[in-house]
């Protein structure tokens, strides 16, 4: 295996100002320190990464009220989902791209100003399709807001700090899933003012104010040395390759996959080969690319995007599963089935913690050791329920939950490190958005695939046989990773 360091690609505020040891020019024999960012200030781009994936998850224990206070059918519901999920994976990268020119705080100001807005709108939502197009307003305001965390964390951090913020990261957003379905059974419970399943949107409205003031006052501002301009038939491409593939996925199901779903599955491939073709041609013509190949040609993010998307698959069709299984299989009201996660929570995030001490020994077969941990949670998990149906509490779920949250923290935060380890400081804000949507795409698969599945099992065979072959499916993906994390560059 490769030894790869785990690299630190600081960007400097006047690109014009270089360090002697790259032999570029400088208007001065000292170069301005490289921004850094302070506790404070991690601490709020993290509440920035968590806000999208929670509100993604949240809104699936709301879907029940949304359907009886707005008379929306089984596809409208589909669409207060998939709409938000596609937005969000579309335009990921083009904010990160838009983020390395014109400034990462500003378009993070302007993303979290953009999703309150729309959060606002969503809680207010007088019918279905208004929510609905709130919704996808809401994924667009948080692919601009996301991508701006990773790059900014690359930008400002070094070394020890780095590998530590990165694992609180990968943390986030592990944590974020499995948080939006505790906060969405406790707050649409609660029904706080007689708000209902609004309260699950306008949740997000105090959490945004606090953040822009905190991101104004904390978070130093960064940008690529050289800003490159927006690959327009790029991006247009990735946004015809990824809704053609995610909208069906996701709506086809409750809409009795008409002619326009297999239609539209069927562009899919053709719209990716158009976009490979497209970056390849622009990359050798000397222009800058939305997805310039080069950053394929890194054996780390490569290889480490191979693992992240059955990674993510497998963990949001997880956690749709359990949301279901436990409310309609078990009989939990919303909070039970959320007070169920919490093991899941707490050995996530202790997983997350320890991380970077364990890949200091064990470099990336860390990520190898999760993966056994987590099939051992799952096939507790899976034992338990087949013997233990229907009569099983929090208490008796806890050990296998807890044991596939462990592995998953194990797994996760290190990964990320991995895959942005040998990207370059200037394409910060393309790298973290690439990564990202992988990753989230992956997770609306994994709800649109493994829930579909799970929802036709339900119909056909039962509750108690439909959660028990999905969870071997998602054994099954978990050797996948397993396997792949051999293949691994080794860190150190």
């Amino acid at each position: 295996m490769t030894q790869i360091p785990v690299r630190s690609n600081p960007v400097r505020s006047n690109p014009a100002r270089t360090d002697p040891v790259h032999g570029n020019p400088a208007h001065s024999t000292t170069a301005p320190a490289a921004p850094r960012l302070g506790g404070l200030g991690l601490f709020t781009v993290l509440l920035g990464a968590a806000l999208p994936l929670i509100d993604f998850f949240i809104v699936n224990v709301a879907l029940p009220s949304i359907e009886h206070d707005l008379a929306a059918g089984p596809a409208l519901l589909e669409l207060v989902v998939g709409g938000y999920g596609v937005a969000y994976a579309v335009l990921l990268v083009l904010g990160g791209r838009v983020g390395d020119s014109l400034g990462r705080r500003r378009l993070f100001l302007v993303g979290m100003a953009a999703f309150g807005v729309t959060s606002l709108a969503c809680g207010l939502a007088p019918n279905a399709w208004t929510l609905v197009a709130a919704r996808v307003a809401q994924g667009a305001a948080s692919a601009l807001m996301l991508p701006q965390v990773l790059a900014t964390i690359q930008a400002t951090t070094e070394g020890p700090r780095r590998a530590r913020a990165m694992s609180l990261y990968g943390a986030t957003g592990g944590l974020s899933m499995v948080a939006g379905q505790i906060l969405g059974g406790v707050l649409v419970a609660a029904d706080i003012g007689g708000t209902g399943w609004r309260a699950v949107f306008l949740v997000n409205v105090p959490v945004v104010l606090l953040g822009l003031v905190l991101a104004v006052r904390t978070v130093p501002d960064t940008r690529a040395g050289r800003p490159a301009a927006v690959d327009v038939p790029g991006t247009l491409l990735l946004a015809l390759s990824l809704v053609s593939l995610l909208l069906p996925l996701t709506e086809g199901r409750a809409a009795g996959w008409p002619l326009w779903t297999w239609v539209s599955l069927g562009v899919f491939p053709v719209a990716a080969a158009a976009f490979y073709v497209t970056e390849r041609r622009a990359d050798r013509k000397g222009h800058t690319p939305l997805v310039p190949p080069s950053l394929l040609r890194l054996e780390s993010l490569r290889r480490g995007l191979a693992l992240l998307l059955p990674f993510s698959v497998g963990f949001s069709g997880f956690m749709f599963v359990l949301a279901v299984t436990f409310q309609q299989g078990l009989d939990m009201g919303p909070v039970t089935a959320g007070m169920a996660l919490v093991p899941m929570a707490v050995a996530f995030f202790g997983a997350a913690l320890a991380g970077p001490r364990l890949v200091s020994r064990f470099g990336s077969r860390t990520i190898t050791a999760g993966g056994v941990v987590q099939a051992a949670g799952i096939a507790l998990l899976l034992a338990t329920l087949r013997h233990g149906w229907p009569d099983l509490g929090v208490a008796v779920l806890a050990p296998g939950v807890a044991l596939a949250g462990l592995g998953q923290g194990l797994q996760l935060p290190v990964l990320m490190r991995l895959m942005l380890s040998d990207v370059p400081a200037d394409r910060a804000g393309v790298g973290g958005g690439v990564m990202i949507t992988a990753q989230q795409s992956a997770v609306a698969l994994g709800v649109a695939t493994l829930g579909s599945l799970f929802l036709e099992l339900v119909a056909t065979a039962g509750l108690r046989a439909a959660v028990s072959t999905t969870l071997l499916v998602q054994l099954g993906l978990i050797a996948l990773t397993v396997l792949l994390s051999l293949r691994l560059p080794r860190m150190r």
